[in-house]
């Protein structure tokens, strides 16, 4: 990204407040960064922690799936799902509150006497797929707002912060140089005079 910039005091004023915001913002897009990194393990964690749940869940029913085929999962049905959300390094992420169910009539007398532990557990393992998609979609969110967080970071400290520097360094020689040249100029025009008064 070139910097456009003009060859006078102005610009390099203007070269220099853009370069203290970009210096002070740096640090604090760094500690963002590093934030966001932690939160995206964590919840990737978590969400590998509720896999294995469910999975050790499911596998505590394994014997029982001859009985699954008499139960009508239609009894069933995820009413509504309550989440709230939490800032996180300025990241809105989900969470998740409670999971509503509702069990539709059956007569007891007809199903056997184990559907109301089915359902229970019907209830358990749908509780925890959710939540597993809920800290998945949390891991997305940050781990987006973390690229983007440490493609700012690069932008700043590789192209920017080093492309106001090299300005404002250009601008200092030019108007130097300009300045030496103005003396130079001055001298010469001063000598000049001098020799044409010694002279008359």
């Amino acid at each position: 990204m070139a910097i456009k910039f003009q060859y006078n005091k102005t610009s390099q004023q203007g070269l220099a407040k853009q370069l203290k915001i970009r210096e002070r913002a740096l640090p604090t897009l760094k500690n963002k960064e590093s934030a966001l990194r932690v939160e995206v393990k964590k919840a990737k964690d978590k969400a590998a922690v509720l896999d294995e749940a469910l999975k050790k869940e499911l596998s505590l029913y394994e014997d029982m799936m001859q009985l699954w085929s008499e139960f009508d999962p239609s009894l069933v049905e995820i009413n509504d799902v309550e989440l709230t959300s939490k800032k996180i390094a300025g990241v809105q992420t989900p969470i998740l509150e409670k999971v509503h169910f509702e069990v539709r009539d059956y007569n007891m007398f007809d199903k056997p006497s184990w559907f109301p532990d089915g359902i229970a557990i019907l209830e358990k393992l749908a509780k925890i797929a959710i939540e597993r998609a809920v800290f998945e979609r949390k891991m997305e969110l940050l781990d987006f707002a973390r690229k983007k967080t440490t493609q700012k970071v690069n932008l700043y400290e590789k192209v920017q912060i080093p492309g106001f520097q090299d300005a404002i360094r250009k601008i200092k020689r030019f108007l130097e140089d300009e300045e030496n040249l103005s003396k130079a100029a001055q001298k010469i025009v001063k000598n000049r005079q001098q020799n044409a008064e010694a002279e008359s």
